[in-house]
């Protein structure tokens, strides 16, 4: 688990990407459940790794919301921006996170669990993901 002293400049820089880029980008939204209410903020072609494709998104959870179980075909990295967020990945333990601390997944890694913590209280990820320029982010866990 690491932590960061400057979740409020990761706040900003977001926040400044995200209006700067406005739009939604199709395969950044496939980085979690259409329910998670996933905002794309970027999708770039990256090329020292040809053939790999970075993804930007945040994922605000609803009070108790969480996502399906799922796996990632890249490496994906989770901070959450917002609230207390439930995670497990693989058979690990499930960890809380909460503002300005984050994850590792690496490739097809299950996350069995990703949730809000809080009955009351949203929540937010800022997730980072590489993969190929092919595949999507996410798959069902038992494919």
């Amino acid at each position: 688990m690491m932590r960061s002293s400057s979740s409020s400049t990761l706040r900003r820089a977001m926040l400044c990407m995200s209006l700067a880029l406005g739009a939604a980008l199709p395969a950044a939204a496939h980085a979690h459940d259409a329910g998670d209410n996933v905002h794309a903020v970027l999708q770039q072609a990256v090329p020292e790794a040809p053939g790999r494709l970075a993804v930007v998104a945040t994922v605000d959870y609803a009070p108790g919301q969480a996502s399906d179980a799922h796996k990632h075909l890249g490496s994906v990295f989770a901070v959450v921006s917002k609230g207390e967020v439930l995670s497990q990945v693989n058979d690990g333990p499930v960890r809380r996170y909460r503002a300005g601390e984050g994850w590792y997944e690496p490739p097809g890694s299950r996350h069995r669990m990703s949730r809000n913590a809080s009955a009351t209280e949203p929540a937010q990820l800022v997730v980072f993901g590489l993969t190929s320029e092919h595949a999507p982010l996410k798959s069902p866990i038992d494919q």
